[in-house]
């Protein structure tokens, strides 16, 4: 996708967002070089996360860490591990697992700070779940993914946040149900509240998964140019790639990868514009 007017300020907010959670007292200056590397690097034609990827990687040397984002991850993992049992409940007890499952994928989306959101903080969604989980899906293109889900398929899974991941795993486990290989694609450096291979371990999700590869990159989503020739591999060989949350959506959606199911909730107006959808709904949109 690329990069929109409305992207810069929403970039520039969330680069604030990640200051303030590391020491709020550099905010001037880690916004100084965060606006000096985006006017350097905006380009109307390059595909945001490109843009995204050099003004969090200079801000995050302005900060001086490797993961601000490190406490709200932590606390979005304690939250979502809490709300699993029931999650796990209700999709058991749906008419449609699958639909049901990725549901509950969708909603771990929800955990994505710094920028507008269902929820401001990850304490939030334990409060808003319910009201999340009875909107459903506006768009619903599980049945069309179910014809990719069987038995030897090879479906690479593209995860997104913390806390989020652990949602995943319910969708994980109803893939595998069906006889289906996973390879789970986590992130290769920290970056935002993505899951890295450190959470993998973590918090289990091994179990859930028949293999474990990383972006191998400092990337929102997933890096394009280039594309480690690894993950290209995977994602060319996919019998289905399920790509989770907006950042792999701006990535991928022009990249020419199918069939491809992307499962986010609607949290922007141009990704939303983008692959046509409303604002702040829970989308399940397969491109064969």
């Amino acid at each position: 996708m690329k990069v929109r007017a409305e992207c810069a300020p929403c970039l520039l907010k969330r680069i604030l967002y990640e200051t303030n959670q590391f020491d709020p007292r550099k905010a001037k200056a880690v916004m100084t070089a965060a606006i000096e590397e985006l006017a350097s690097a905006w380009d109307p034609e390059e595909t945001s996360t490109v843009i995204a990827a050099k003004v969090h990687r200079r801000a995050y040397d302005a900060i001086g860490s490797d993961d601000p984002y490190e406490k709200v991850k932590a606390v979005s993992n304690l939250v979502a591990a809490k709300l699993l049992p029931k999650a796990r409940r209700k999709v058991a007890r749906g008419k449609d697992r699958l639909r049901e499952a990725v549901l509950a994928s969708i909603i771990g989306n929800v955990l994505d700070f710094g920028i507008r959101s269902a929820v401001d903080k990850p304490e939030a969604l334990v409060l808003s779940f319910d009201g999340l989980w009875s909107e459903g899906l506006h768009r619903d293109d599980t049945k069309k993914m179910a014809k990719y889900l069987k038995k030897r398929a090879k479906i690479v899974y593209l995860t997104d946040n913390c806390g989020e991941i652990i949602f995943d795993t319910i969708l994980m486990d109803e893939i595998r149900a069906r006889g289906a290989h996973v390879t789970l694609v986590v992130k290769g450096e920290k970056i935002l509240t993505d899951a890295t291979i450190e959470d993998v371990g973590a918090l289990g999700i091994r179990e859930h998964v028949d293999a474990v590869a990383t972006t191998e990159a400092f990337a929102v989503g997933v890096p394009i140019r280039p594309m480690p020739t690894r993950l290209r591999k995977l994602l060319t060989s996919a019998d289905l790639i399920i790509a989770k949350g907006m950042g792999n959506y701006e990535a991928l959606s022009d990249q020419g990868f199918r069939p491809i199911a992307y499962l986010m909730r609607t949290k922007c107006v141009p990704v939303a514009e983008s692959i046509g959808e409303p604002l702040d709904k829970n989308v399940a949109r397969l491109f064969e």
